[in-house]
This record gives structure tokens, sequence and C-alpha cells, in this order.
């Protein structure tokens, strides 16, 4: 078999793993976010390194709620200045840092993200927001993040901290595809499950607030409203609604 067909097999069989074992977590996580969205609450996606992806894939895009900010701190997200972001995603107090300086509050909810569950950062970053009342939905590979050594002076892992955890089923080294003749398997594993359990659980939430006749806040795809004049007209409404209030918007 071609490495891209077995890529897309492993592939398939890991959000397939998702799909079997993660439904009550994924209830529990939208119930979570849509208590959140009822307060006025603000959704907050954190995720360093290769993690931020999903939160940038879900913040100011097309058919996801507007109420959702992602905390790109580009010093750890490996955008630029790739390897210092390593040292930066495993500093003490950055975690933290974040939770502060956007003064998010219980009436808020994070969804912090880290396949191993095991960078100084995003476990700070649950450990703050759990001292201060705000709900923690974790996004990790739970079999790998046992399979590994503890970084965090306080020992432990955002699948300890996180009220609600929702496992991407990731393959331990996030790594897919062995190759005859080669040493390494490659082919990441974890983005994309991670990515459709973010997503699932925010569609989840917008049915949940439906079901309770809320009409949530969900972008039209930009070149919807171009097109549409009702479609734009919508999207800045929205931006002026969240503008104050989110501070990348």
């Amino acid at each position: 078999m071609k490495a891209w067909k077995n890529y897309f097999l492993t592939m398939q069989d890991v959000v397939q793993k998702v799909l079997d074992t993660q439904e009550e977590n994924i209830m529990q996580a939208a119930k979570i976010l849509a208590n959140t969205t009822k307060n006025g609450g603000i959704i907050y996606g954190f995720g360093t390194g290769h993690s931020h992806l999903v939160t940038d894939d879900a913040f100011w895009r097309a058919a996801t709620p507007a109420n959702y900010c992602a905390l790109l701190e580009q010093s750890a997200t490996g955008s630029f200045e790739i390897t210092k972001s390593y040292h930066i995603e495993n500093t003490y107090g950055i975690g933290k840092l974040m939770v502060d300086y956007h003064r998010i509050t219980p009436k808020d909810c994070m969804i912090i993200i880290s396949n191993s569950g095991n960078n100084i950062a995003p476990v700070d970053a649950a450990l703050r927001a759990k001292e201060k009342g705000i709900p923690v939905i974790g996004i990790t590979a739970c079999a790998y993040s046992d399979y590994l050594k503890t970084k965090h002076k306080d020992g432990v892992k955002l699948k300890d901290i996180a009220d609600v955890v929702l496992d991407n089923c990731s393959l331990i080294g996030d790594a897919a595809v062995a190759i005859e003749g080669f040493d390494m398997k490659v082919g990441a594993t974890s983005t994309i499950p991670s990515v459709y359990l973010q997503n699932a659980v925010l569609v989840q939430m917008v049915e949940l607030l439906v079901e309770e006749g809320m009409e949530p806040d969900v972008y039209y795809n930009g070149h919807m409203a171009f097109m549409k004049p009702e479609c734009a007209d919508h999207n800045d409404q929205l931006v002026d609604k969240y503008f104050y209030r989110i501070r990348n918007l």
C-alpha cells in the first residue's frame, strides 16, 4: 500500500475511535459551552506549539460561534522562531499570565488543547483557571499522556485537571505511518482529531441552545457576506457586539 493511502486509513481509524468513545464527553463539554454562552460568557481556546492550530481554526471563522476567542500567544505558538517557542511553552508562569491578562472569569470557559497534555504552559493555564473557578475542557491524547513522564513540578497533566477531557485518540509519538527501510514513523496524528472534536463540541453547543429557543451568534462565510448584503450586515453586527470583549478581534 502506498504511504499516503496508509496515512488516510490510519487517520480514519483515529477519527472513528474518537467517534466511538467520546460521545458522553462531547455532550458534557457542549453543555459547559452552552451554559457559558447563555450567561454571556466567552469561550477561550488556548494551545501552544502546533496545538494552537486548533484554536486558530475556530476563531472568526465561517459557521463558528462568534463568542469563541483564540488566545494566540505568539511567542508560544511556533509560528515564528519555532525552536524558541518550545522553551516558552515549557516556562512556568506563561499559562497563568494568559488567564489573568485576558481577564477570564468564571462565567467564561476555556478549551485547552495539548496533545501530550504535558507541556507546562497549558497545564499552568488549566491550574490557574481551576483556581479562579473557570470551567476547563481539555483536548489531549490520553494514552500518549499516560505514556509520558510528567514535566510539571506539581506532577499533573492536562487530563488530571480539566473538568471534561476529550481524548483525541492520537497515536503515541504523534506519528502514523511506518515506511519500510526507514526507522521513523511519519505523518502527524493529533491536529485532525482535535479539530474534529472542537468543531463537534461547538456544533453540539449550537444545537443545545437552539433547542432551548435561543439564536446563537454564528458567523456567515466571508464570501457569502460578499455576495449577500444581509450576511455582511449579520457579520458586522457580531463584530461590533464582541469587538471590545475579544482583544484579538
